[in-house]
């Protein structure tokens, strides 16, 4: 079983069949960290980029891509070309030419993992955005 769709953009559009499937493999992906070499192949070859709009570590974003074996990017709002007036779309296409496979973002506005979501071929987390 996999999942139905290619975003996770909050638990309610998930069917109860997914909700077991991913914590299924959360319970499988717990052993990688009692390893004493905590990497798997699972995501060779794929890139993630983190898009983080409001203050977090992203540790744990970060550190289960790369057990994983995904390639990761940081994207701070703070440090991005937001800051010089560039749009949330027109970051999002300099970044989509690079094609990564999952945007995982954080943002104070409510919606904007759904809008990210409408406009990018890949798949795209919602780690927090506004009241969600």
């Amino acid at each position: 079983m996999s999942l139905k769709r290619k975003d996770i953009l909050g638990i309610r559009e998930l069917e109860a069949d997914e909700i077991e499937h991913v914590l299924n493999l959360a319970a499988s992906l717990k052993e990688i960290n009692l390893r004493p070499i905590k990497k798997v192949p699972t995501l060779r070859g794929k890139t993630i980029i983190h898009l983080f709009y409001e203050p977090s570590t992203r540790t744990s974003f970060d550190i289960a891509a790369k057990r994983l074996s995904a390639d990761t990017y940081s994207i701070a709002a703070s440090t991005s070309s937001l800051v010089k007036g560039e749009t949330f779309l027109d970051t999002l296409k300099n970044l989509e030419a690079m094609k990564p496979d999952v945007f995982i973002i954080r943002h104070p506005a409510s919606g904007t993992p759904h809008r990210l979501a409408e406009h990018t071929a890949a798949s795209v987390i919602n780690a927090g955005d506004g009241m969600h």
